[in-house]
């Protein structure tokens, strides 16, 4: 197969695999109902598949997976358990604990669906045009995490009948990744033996120290919004006329918008630099944390602009980042190094999407997402820095 082609599949790969990570989010009103649960019991669904991300994030950077090990056969074997997870929830579950069991080990398994696909794509990928090509990657995870929403949205079913539908597609993406995916021309040869240390390596070198800080400010906004946007909605001035298409509006402001803003971040990567794409993006989205309290009180037509703008800018950077560490890190464990990159990030959304309702609580949905500002100011000074430590050494 072609590269294009090659390219396609594993971006087909990571909306089919990745559509059960937000399953749970699509229809925690219906799960909330049916068992009786409260809103802060409920925030766990979520924040359980990222803590199960972590431990799988963190065992997969310890044993070098993501490099000992054939790549798409790793990501088809995680895709396939993770839709099986989410399969067992909607058929077998029937409270809250078995629900977080299953979904803390949907996160597991998803560890080795999305860093995976990244080496994968990368190895399909030269540099000049690489940050188009995650651009497209990152876009099809957005595209997969907001599927569940679409499901929802269109079709009124049954909560588990939702999951049934996610885990379905998760399968359909596992043989996708087993019969057509594999590895590219640019796949460098991994370690023989086990190098766990490489995590810890990593961070003392300054290029993947500075883009590790810029992805994580990065992370400590995106989850967050994608998890509570839709309660931002639903308690914003607009939410009358929005109705029973909150739905369907995060589809198309996170989900569509953002696969345009990850493609047009690539774009401008390639174009204009990893650094300077990443900045932007962050600037972008963190001025929509600030304007968020305005936002939250204009009428519906200004409000959609305004999250179709943040939900193409929240996303655009996501994979710059990865493109970025793939060309600084030890090329013998690129595949760790993404591992590592992912499972301390996931780790700050832990704590990001657990604050923001605790927040609203407090001071009301309106002044909720003013705390997320804090990742894009973080995260683009350590881009510029990485900017001007790349002049210097040109010069």
């Amino acid at each position: 197969m072609t590269a294009t082609s090659q390219r396609s599949a594993i971006a087909a790969v990571q909306v089919l695999g990745l559509a059960v990570w937000f399953s749970m989010s699509a229809v925690v009103p219906s799960v909330q109902a049916d068992w009786g649960i409260s809103s802060a019991q409920a925030v766990w669904l979520t924040g359980t598949v990222q803590l199960g991300f972590v431990v799988g994030a963190l065992a997969s950077t310890v044993l070098n997976l993501a490099d000992r090990c054939p790549p798409h056969v790793l990501m088809a074997a995680s895709a396939a358990l993770a839709a099986g997870c989410t399969l067992a929830l909607a058929s077998l579950a029937d409270g809250l604990l078995p629900a977080l069991v299953l979904r803390f080990l949907t996160g597991v398994f998803l560890a080795g669906v999305y860093p995976v696909g990244i080496k994968l794509m990368a190895s399909w990928a030269p540099t000049s045009n690489r940050g188009l090509a995650m651009g497209l990657l990152i876009g099809a995870l957005t595209i997969g995490s907001t599927l569940p929403h679409l499901v929802g949205g269109l079709v009124t079913l049954p909560w588990r009948y939702v999951l049934q539908v996610t885990a379905a597609a998760g399968l359909v993406g596992a043989t996708v990744a087993l019969v057509v995916v594999r590895p590219g021309p640019h796949l460098a040869a991994g370690p023989r033996t086990l190098h766990p240390r490489y995590a810890l390596t990593m961070f003392a070198e300054p290029g993947p120290r500075r883009v590790n800080v810029g992805y994580f400010g990065h992370m400590w906004e995106l989850y967050a919004l994608w998890t509570w946007v839709p309660m931002f909605l639903t308690h914003s001035r607009a939410s009358t006329d929005l109705g029973t298409r909150t739905a369907l509006l995060v589809f198309v402001t996170m989900g569509l918008c953002g696969l345009a803003g990850c493609l047009l971040g690539g774009w401008a990567a390639d174009r204009y630099g990893r650094s300077a794409a990443a900045v932007t993006a962050l600037s972008v989205s963190g001025a929509c944390c600030l304007v968020s309290p305005v936002a939250f009180l204009a009428p519906l037509p200004v409000l959609a602009i305004f999250c179709a703008v943040w939900g193409a800018s929240v996303i655009a950077d996501s994979g710059v980042f990865s493109t970025a560490l793939s060309e600084v890190a030890d090329q013998r464990f690129v595949g760790t190094a993404l591992s590592a990159q992912t499972a301390l990030g996931f780790a700050l959304t832990v704590a990001s999407i657990q604050l923001v309702p605790l927040l609203a609580d407090a001071v009301g949905w309106q002044y909720a997402f003013l705390v997320l500002a804090l990742g894009p100011a973080v995260g683009a000074p350590a881009m510029r820095r990485t900017a001007a430590a790349s002049s210097g050494s040109s010069t």
